[in-house]
């Protein structure tokens, strides 16, 4: 590990008690909506998503406060926002909802925590001009003219690990399937190599993984060194790219007129950005949409019957997922949204899980429907200046999966009820069990 990267890691608290952490020593179980005042209610805390409990939690904001207030010891202030049209208001109005002091939900702001967090960051945890500049210079990889060229070769590996899945036996889809397929493609686009692509996999988790006994990692120090172990890996990259860069994130990012002057560790929340963008939400979305079909048997039917609708499976299984369940903007002035006063510098959380279940939009927007005419406007993959680069190859990726799948097997089966991560930022899939069914 480098110097400066050494001196890094002593710019980092590993005492640091963070909102995740606190919400996690509140233990599971939380009481149903019904059940609580309605200021009790915080659809921040991970046990909610791990217990898949989150549902009628939001369903009594989306009828009862819309806007709704809480504040932690560790957060300070924070608003969800729940309805469709509100979410597009904030993230379409990025003068007054920043996303410079970050994208989840954060510490209290004070003078020393800004300046802490402020040394890591990545274009999404930034506003205009700076977040135009960082993010042109990696976009060419996932713009819709590239998709051409990669979808070859995302087809030929779905169909290779596809052939090699075990007929009459249980497996895990989520690590045989869902991650090897994502990490594989996030390593092609990297030019990562593809010996050492499940570290993709172990940085991808770690980012927004709650510290604790039997967690992903146990404490916040172990987090912050594996962290510096991703910086230093992309150190080498770094100076390899510089020196004969290639079309590949990494190149773009050494190279880029906007980015090639910033050292190798400043790097790391693009870097981080890239790798959670490409691998945890794909392969929770590849995931959500083999247990979502089980659950919806009917609607599993009609796309074996008509293979066609895998075109009307794309946009749904993103909108009734929606792998990442919020984005968090910072308010940079006093305002209001539906009669509630927000303060300069609250904290605003986004809540596309919500917003892309909202009845006024949606209709039964609990259940999987393969005729729903308006899946496409869903909001999981943001709004206005931050909306994903990426979506248009998570749509790609999805779609091969299905269309191969429905040539190879006549039913995936669900053994038991999925592991889901502990996290009220990332809605997904640690162990999904699994059977096959060949043709």
């Amino acid at each position: 590990m480098s110097e400066a990267v050494e001196r890094k890691t002593d710019d980092w608290d590993p005492n640091i008690r963070t909102p995740e952490m606190e919400m996690a020593e509140l233990g599971a179980g939380v009481p149903a909506a019904a059940d609580l005042a309605l200021e009790e209610i915080n659809p921040a805390n991970p046990h909610l998503f791990r217990e898949d409990r989150w549902r009628d939690h939001f369903a009594r904001l989306r009828a009862e406060d819309p806007v709704h207030f809480n504040e932690l010891e560790s957060s300070g202030r924070y608003w969800s926002v729940v309805k469709y049209e509100d979410v597009r208001q904030v993230d379409g109005d990025w003068q007054t909802y920043s996303s410079a002091k970050g994208i989840t939900l954060g510490l209290r702001s004070t003078p020393e925590n800004d300046a802490r967090f402020q040394r890591v960051t990545s274009f999404i945890s930034m506003d205009p001009p700076k977040h135009d500049e960082q993010r042109h210079t990696v976009r060419a990889v996932s713009a819709p003219r590239n998709l051409p060229n990669l979808e070859p070769q995302i087809r030929e590996r779905t169909v290779k690990v596809l052939e090699s899945l075990p007929e009459g036996e249980t497996f895990d889809w989520v690590d045989t399937v869902s991650i090897e397929l994502t990490t594989l493609l996030l390593a092609t686009l990297f030019d990562f190599p593809l010996q050492d692509r499940r570290k993709l996999t172990r940085w991808s988790d770690i980012v927004f993984a709650v510290p604790g006994p039997g967690a992903i990692v146990e404490t916040q120090q172990q987090k912050i060194d594996e962290m510096m172990e991703c910086v230093a890996y992309f150190e080498g990259l770094w100076e390899e790219r510089r020196k004969k860069p290639g079309f590949d994130l990494v190149s773009m990012l050494a190279n880029g007129e906007a980015t090639k002057d910033m050292p190798t560790v400043a790097h790391l929340g693009n870097l981080l950005l890239l790798i959670v963008g490409g691998n945890d939400t794909t392969r929770n979305t590849m995931s959500g949409s083999v247990y979502g079909l089980n659950t919806f048997p009917e609607q599993y039917d009609k796309l074996v019957a008509d293979p066609s609708l895998v075109a009307k499976l794309v946009p749904e299984i993103i909108r009734w997922q929606t792998p990442l369940s919020y984005m968090r903007r910072t308010a940079t002035r006093d305002c209001e949204l539906r009669g509630k006063k927000i303060r300069e510098g609250d904290q605003v959380l986004m809540w596309y899980l919500s917003a892309n279940r909202d009845e006024d939009v949606f209709d039964d927007g609990d259940v999987i429907d393969l005729a729903r005419p308006n899946a496409d406007r869903h909001l999981s993959f943001g709004y206005g200046i931050h909306f994903c680069m990426g979506s248009r190859l998570a749509e790609l990726q999805l779609r091969v999966l299905w269309e191969e799948v429905l040539q190879r097997f006549e039913r995936i089966e669900v053994q038991e009820e999925p592991e889901r991560t502990f996290s009220s930022f990332v809605h997904g899939y640690t162990k999904l069990p699994v059977r096959v069914r060949r043709r």
